[in-house]
C-alpha cells in the first residue's frame, strides 16, 4: 500500500530558550528534523510532507537537500490545524499517512514498521504509538476501550479529568492514517478545549464515534518517543543519539 509521512516542524520551542526554531537544533552536529527526515527516507514512502511555520525560511534552507514538500502553517492553530495544510499535497492520496513530530528524533525504523504493520493487521483507520511512564504529567493520555485494544480517545492534560490525568499510557505524537479517513475527519474538529487550538488527536474520537476501528501500538522502550522541549532534554538526546540504538 501507498504510503506518505507527514513531519511537523512548524513549532517555535518557547523552552528552549532560544529564538531558533526547535527543529532546528543539533544534536551531534545534526538537526534534530534532519534525523526524522533520514528515519522517514528508509520506509521508502512515496511522498514526505514537512510542516514549516515559525521561521519558516530557516527550515526550508536547513532542508534543502532533502526530496520533501513544504506546506506553510501560518498561523499556527494546533496540530490538527497543521495536518490540513498538508492536504493540498496528499488530497489524491489514497494510502497510509504516518505523522511524525520534528523534535522527536529517537523513535527507530524497527518501531515505525512494527507500528505500520500494526496498523494494517488491525485494518485500523487510526493507529497511535504509545508509551507507558511513571509520571505522565503533560502528554496526552489514551483512554482505550473496555475490551483493551481500541481507543476511545485521546485527551490532552489540560482538558483531563482527574481520573483521566491517573492513566500512565501517554500519547507519543506519532500516528498511522488511512488518508482519506484523516482528512474526514480533520473537518470535523473544533477548537473548544482548554487551549483553544485544533487537535490531531480528536481525530481518534471522531473516528471511534463513527465505528471505525482506530488502536493504539504500546512501544517497549519509552525513550524512543521522547520529544525535545529544553535544553536539558536536548542534550539528553544526543547521549542517546551517538548509540546505535535509536538510529
Amino acid at each position: 500500500m501507498s504510503l506518505a509521512i507527514v513531519i511537523m516542524a512548524a513549532g517555535k520551542g518557547t523552552r528552549m530558550k532560544s529564538d531558533l526554531p526547535k527543529v532546528l537544533h543539533k544534536a551531534n552536529g545534526k538537526p534534530l528534523v534532519a534525523y526524522v527526515i533520514e528515519k522517514s527516507q528508509a520506509l521508502d514512502p512515496d511522498k514526505i510532507v514537512l510542516i514549516i511555520g515559525h521561521q519558516a525560511e530557516l527550515v526550508r534552507t536547513a532542508t534543502a537537500t532533502f526530496p520533501v514538500d513544504y506546506a506553510l502553517q501560518e498561523p499556527q492553530l494546533g496540530t490538527g490545524h497543521a495536518v490540513m495544510q498538508a492536504e493540498p499535497f496528499l488530497k489524491d492520496f489514497e494510502g497510509e499517512i504516518v505523522i511524525l513530530s520534528g523534535d522527536a528524533p529517537l523513535f527507530t525504523g524497527r518501531t515505525l514498521r512494527k507500528l505500520i504493520d500494526f496498523h494494517r493487521s488491525r485494518q485500523a483507520v487510526a493507529t497511535v504509538l504509545t508509551a507507558e511512564m511513571d509520571n505522565p504529567t503533560g502528554y496526552g493520555r489514551i483512554i482505550r476501550s473496555d475490551a483493551g485494544e481500541e481507543v476511545l480517545k485521546i485527551v490532552e492534560q489540560k482538558d483531563a479529568t482527574e481520573e483521566e490525568k491517573a492513566v500512565t499510557e501517554i500519547n507519543s505524537g506519532v500516528y498511522v492514517f488511512n488518508a482519506t479517513e484523516l482528512f474526514s475527519a480533520l473537518h470535523g474538529i473544533t477548537n473548544k478545549n482548554a487551549q483553544g487550538e485544533y487537535y490531531l488527536t480528536d481525530v481518534f474520537g471522531i473516528c471511534f464515534g463513527k465505528g471505525k476501528k482506530v488502536c493504539a501500538f504500546k512501544v517497549a522502550d519509552a525513550n524512543e518517543i521522547r520529544g525535545i522541549n529544553t535544553p536539558e532534554q536536548l542534550r539528553e538526546a544526543e547521549q542517546l543519539l551517538q548509540g546505535d540504538e535509536y538510529l
